[in-house]
């Protein structure tokens, strides 16, 4: 998988060069670049913004520099999918990370200040697959934390990224339900001791006590889950 990463702040993803995503692109699983908007301008200040149509605060990100961004970027990709996190998009989900898994070339753009001209989003959509994102309902200064986000929840689905395949089955979110409480020794740690039934030895009484741990988690802290 070929992932770019747009940004006015490219040191920002230096963090992605460590653990298993690290590994991920020594290896050629993933090949992550990462881009400085601002290599697309054009002036002697490599402005990549401005005041707003209609008044209001702050500043919005000027539409050439992203357009000649996306040209470059999907020159040689014959589907890509253009991300731009935002507050106003689809909420990422679980299930979104998998779709995304699939995906042979995906371009990230992040967005700052008051956003990117709405102009942008219209004109990527003749270059492939546009999905505005969004990590919850609240605001971040920038596109940045939540490509990093996203780029680790897709970057670890892909085949050879995490060493047990296995841990991805199991985990919160993948069947709909959180995952269960987990343990390991000792098994009496300060006065607390690990469930009985994680001692016997009977598997199958084992994956039943895990499910039922995952059904009461889910309604006590997730009852929107339960509903969907």
């Amino acid at each position: 998988m070929r992932i770019d990463v747009v940004s006015i702040f490219p040191s920002y993803f230096d963090g992605l060069a460590l653990s298993l995503l690290g590994k991920a692109r020594e290896t050629g699983l993933i090949d992550l670049r990462i881009h400085d908007l601002r290599d697309w301008t054009d002036d002697r200040h490599r402005t990549v913004d401005d005041t707003p149509y209609g008044g209001g605060a702050g500043m919005v990100m000027k539409p050439e520099p992203w357009a000649r961004a996306l040209d470059e970027l999907t020159t040689d990709s014959e589907n890509p999918t253009l991300i731009f996190p935002s507050p106003a998009g689809e909420v990422f989900r679980q299930r979104t990370a998998r779709d995304l898994a699939h995906r042979e070339h995906i371009v990230i753009g992040c967005g700052r200040y008051e956003g990117i001209d709405e102009r942008v989003f219209e004109y990527a959509s003749t270059l492939g697959e546009v999905r505005l994102v969004s990590l919850g309902d609240y605001v971040l200064n920038g596109g940045e934390v939540a490509a990093m986000a996203m780029i680790e929840a897709v970057g670890r689905l892909i085949p050879g990224v995490v060493g047990n395949p296995e841990s991805l089955v199991e985990e919160s979110h993948e069947d709909g339900l959180l995952e269960y409480p987990s343990y390991t020794k000792p098994s009496n740690w300060r006065d607390r001791e690990v469930p009985g039934i994680l001692l016997s030895g009977n598997h199958g009484a084992i994956a039943t006590w895990r499910h039922e741990q995952q059904l009461e988690r889910t309604q006590r802290r997730r009852p929107d889950l339960l509903a969907d």
